[in-house]
């Protein structure tokens, strides 16, 4: 595949791309003559932006979408891919001209709008997390009803990575990202290893040049070593396995260099160099029976010590796109060696995935495509909805059981309670505690590959909402953040009415009865957190009471007031009681920027998390409650590094002038480079200025800022 794609990259004239495309297809069916005379046509006169006729494009994506399947629809929808969106063809068109299947198959292909790369917003911004969203979510559902889009798709984007030389760096860098965070994920849950490591270094290559330039010297300048490395050690294993009686033409065994970005992930989830990545090698061994892998994983481990703790069969407990092999890392003489063993059809799976199915019309097996049609298409935010279905597509994955010996696939990092959902949604929603490995544990235990998992739970809902940033999959945020929005509904419906009682003087059973009157129970629930329509639902009753036997001047005798803005330290409140100041209570802890509710006591507001049990409670209770609002409708998250002298109060007085100058802090850490006349500090902060450039402006009259980072950056998270 190296070599095919090194093939395309230099191709520049029509005439060796269609010789590269007849190579995959030497007898091509009529239809598919058809569809390149037609592209050809349609796209005549067109360039692309290196100067190169644009119809090298449609035909070099439909060459590498016949390396990836040998079915010749795709192929011819590959060629079509852009003449509906490019040209004055049309669906009808190409229906009439190649029939439903490749009409369908372009027509899903248009729907998915690529986001032109001179269209891209700025790295890194929300726009740009926007973009990837919409274009991932259209993907999905483009291919909802035919994954072949998918596939041709990713055969689209290869390509344009594989050309992006003609743009400018800046393109460059939005495009791979892009690639990155959508394309790669989808590759690799459809279980298309190929097209997933291609994707990926190639976006690598332009997203960090200077590790990717590390890698590959390093790589290059040991090539030779590495070789006889591997090839003394494939080697060892054909001998190990021709003494054991395997027919030399009964086994394959494959060497590798592991693909450049595996390698940095390694590099950096481990925190070490390259020279200290152990297993830069790797071999496949491929059999053609399923008791034959166990056979030669048996040879290996008598033969080599195995590292146990890398070891992961997942024929027995295959993975959940259907990839099925054994893996374990060996040492060896000349170093660690991580081998897969497979059969030549779990090959072909591991390979090609989905397209597998198109490419070997005997193989027996396929990708489970159940996380497709699970996914929440009707996600109000389309944002939500790409951090919802990213959790769950692109993760290292463990195998946990249940205790009848059930095995659920999971992302690394997963709780007891992901594991609860994974059973089922109601599991998860009533669970109290877990046994894992007949321990009794919390429901955040994060879980272990190979641990043996019962939930224990009861006939009531639980609320879980400061545990959605503890979960790892998106059946658990989905399950945890639906019933906390209901939760929260209900606590704004009840405060609503509460708040109203508390500044006419009424009862809150009254309030309720009147909000009906006036036709506004079904939005009442707004009232709390948005400030004019509290001024509008004021204004209906005030209307109301004045046209019935309670008249409005009776209120006034009551001690109604017309109600006013009140500012105290971080909030804002909207009433007409005397305020002396703020409280917190000590059941819950509200950081600035979470949902809150105010009670009132004593001419004393006290602040709860909306959420808070206790709260909850005083909320049914009837309890007199105020109107309350954080006083910065959005405060921005900083990281700080500045120097200090080291000196005696020095830590006191830099709090004091963070302090007056309205900082919010999060967390402080010292010391982090230090030497005898000077400290370095890490702090984070939360600002009501949203601009970083006047912020730094604002600190440095103060203090020794050496960075100021945001935090608010998508990327940086």
């Amino acid at each position: 595949m190296d070599a095919f794609l090194n093939k395309a990259k230099k191709i520049q004239t029509i005439e060796e791309a269609k010789a590269l495309l007849w190579e995959e297809i030497p007898s091509p069916l009529p239809a598919t003559i058809k569809a390149l005379e037609l592209s050809l046509t349609a796209h005549d006169g067109q360039l692309r932006k290196s100067g190169e006729p644009y119809i090298i494009h449609p035909i070099l994506v439909a060459a590498i979408t016949a390396a990836f399947s040998n079915d010749e629809t795709m192929v011819q929808a590959a060629l079509l891919h852009d003449v509906v969106e490019d040209t004055h063809f049309n669906i009808e068109d190409l229906e009439r001209e190649f029939g439903d299947d490749v009409a369908h198959m372009v027509e899903g292909l248009t729907k998915i709008v690529e986001i032109r790369d001179e269209e891209l917003a700025p790295s890194g911004s929300d726009e740009r997390l926007i973009n990837s969203a919409l274009t991932f979510r259209k993907m999905l559902i483009a291919s909802i009803k035919d994954i072949r889009v998918l596939v041709i798709k990713l055969c689209d984007r290869l390509h344009n990575m594989l050309t992006l030389d003609a743009l400018t760096p800046q393109k460059q860098k939005r495009i791979a990202e892009e690639t990155l965070v959508v394309y790669a994920p989808i590759a690799h849950r459809l279980g298309i290893s190929r097209l997933k490591n291609h994707l990926e270094d190639l976006s690598f290559y332009y997203i960090y040049p200077d590790d990717y330039k590390k890698i590959d010297d390093y790589i290059k300048s040991n090539a030779q070593n590495l070789q006889f490395k591997l090839n003394a050690f494939i080697q060892k294993v054909r001998d190990t396995m021709d003494k054991d009686g395997f027919d030399q033409e009964e086994f394959e065994i494959i060497g590798r260099v592991k693909h450049y970005y595996s390698i940095y992930l390694k590099m950096h989830r481990k925190g070490v160099s390259i020279e200290e990545v152990l297993d830069l090698l790797a071999i496949r061994i491929i059999v053609k029976e399923p008791i034959e892998c166990y056979r030669v994983l048996g040879l290996m481990h008598l033969t080599f010590t195995p590292l146990i703790s890398r070891f992961k069969d997942y024929i027995a407990v295959p993975k959940e796109n259907g990839y099925k092999t054994i893996h374990t890392t060996l040492f060896n003489e000349e170093g660690i060696v991580e081998a897969q063993i497979r059969t030549s059809d779990m090959h072909k799976l591991a390979e090609y995935g989905v397209a597998a199915h198109w490419k070997y019309k005997d193989g027996n097996d396929s990708v489970n495509l159940e996380w497709l049609e699970s996914l929440n298409f009707q996600k109000e935010s389309v944002e939500e909805f790409y951090e919802l279905a990213k959790s769950d597509l692109f993760s290292e994955d463990i195998t946990v059981f249940s205790p009848k010996g059930d095995y659920y696939t999971l992302p690394k990092g997963s709780t007891a309670l992901d594991f609860a959902y994974a059973i089922h949604s109601e599991v998860g929603a009533t669970a109290t505690e877990a046994l894992v490995n007949k321990q009794k544990t919390s429901l955040l235990t994060i879980l272990k590959n190979g641990d043996i998992v019962n939930i224990f739970k009861d006939d009531k809902r639980h609320l879980h909402c400061s545990w959605l940033d503890a979960v790892k999959t998106s059946k658990a945020q989905d399950g945890i953040r639906s019933h906390c929005r209901a939760r929260i509904k209900e606590s704004d419906t009840l405060s609503a009415y509460n708040i109203l009682a508390t500044l006419f003087v009424q009862k809150s059973a009254a309030m309720k009865e009147m909000i009906e009157i006036v036709e506004l129970k079904d939005s009442i629930h707004k009232l709390p957190m948005q400030r004019d329509y509290f001024k509008e639902t004021i204004h209906k009753v005030a209307e109301y009471m004045g046209t019935t036997e309670v008249r409005f001047w009776e209120l006034l005798k009551k001690g109604y007031k017309k109600p006013l803005i009140k500012e105290i330290e971080h909030f804002k409140f909207f009433t007409n009681k005397p305020l002396d100041g703020v409280e917190f209570d000590y059941c819950c802890h509200p950081k600035v920027g979470d949902q809150i509710v105010a009670f009132y006591k004593d001419s004393k507001a006290i602040i709860h998390h909306k959420l808070c049990k206790k709260a909850y409670s005083k909320i049914l209770a009837e309890e007199p409650m105020l109107h309350v609002n954080w006083r910065y409708a959005k405060l921005s998250r900083y990281r700080l590094i500045i120097s200090l002298q080291n000196q005696k109060g020095i830590l006191a007085d830099l709090l004091t002038k963070l302090s007056d100058m309205d900082l919010n802090i999060i967390s402080i850490e010292l010391s982090i480079q230090s030497s005898e006349s000077a400290e370095y500090c890490q702090i984070e902060v939360e600002s009501s200025e949203g601009k970083k450039s006047l912020l730094a402006e604002k600190i440095s009259q103060k203090l020794k800022l050496i960075e100021i980072t945001s935090l608010d950056d998508a990327y940086n998270k």
